[in-house]
């Protein structure tokens, strides 16, 4: 159970009443992550930064974005960033456990892994293949995603944020 409530809407501020409406009218969907977040507007809107990230990452196609984003919510233990990241996958016809990756997806899947595994020590040879594949400013955006994808995981671990009830189909070990 959460150790910090979702927002009663019915109960909420004027501000985070529109904040909760724009993120709907944006995105479609409210998750249990936002809802937590929403008793600070202002961190909500730190944590959505994702999205405006993921879109100056889109010359990087999804699938190696999911991939990157997969193994650095594994690397993390977070339940709720691991399946949201399967579904991705899943929706989109692809077995997250037997996904065969293309070069670009293994090195974004080992990028993810060693920045949550230690931030000091990424390998010289990822780093290599990373400025050969992608300029200054992706690899600027890649890592600063990220520290977003860290930081989702980390909230997420810490305040054990209540499991979206339509992610459990897509958990690790639910019948596909």
């Amino acid at each position: 159970m959460s150790h910090i409530p979702q927002i009663d809407y019915d109960t909420a501020s004027d501000e985070i009443r529109a904040a909760h409406d724009e993120e709907v009218r944006v995105r479609g969907r409210m998750t249990n992550m936002k809802r937590t977040l929403l008793h600070s507007p202002a961190a909500h809107r730190i944590y959505a930064e994702w999205f405006t990230l993921r879109a100056e990452l889109a010359s990087i196609g999804d699938r190696p974005i999911w991939v990157f984003s997969h193994a650095i919510s594994k690397a993390c233990n977070s339940k709720i960033a691991i399946t949201f990241f399967r579904r991705a996958l899943i929706n989109n016809g692809f077995d997250p456990d037997a996904l065969q990756l293309s070069e670009e997806e293994a090195l974004l899947d080992a990028f993810g892994k060693a920045i949550v595994v230690d931030s000091n020590a990424i390998p010289s040879e990822i780093w290599v293949r990373l400025k050969q594949r992608y300029d200054a400013k992706t690899l600027v955006d890649l890592v600063a995603f990220a520290g977003i994808m860290i930081a989702t995981a980390v909230f997420n671990n810490v305040v054990e944020v209540d499991f979206d009830p339509e992610l459990e189909a897509f958990a690790e070990g639910a019948a596909q």
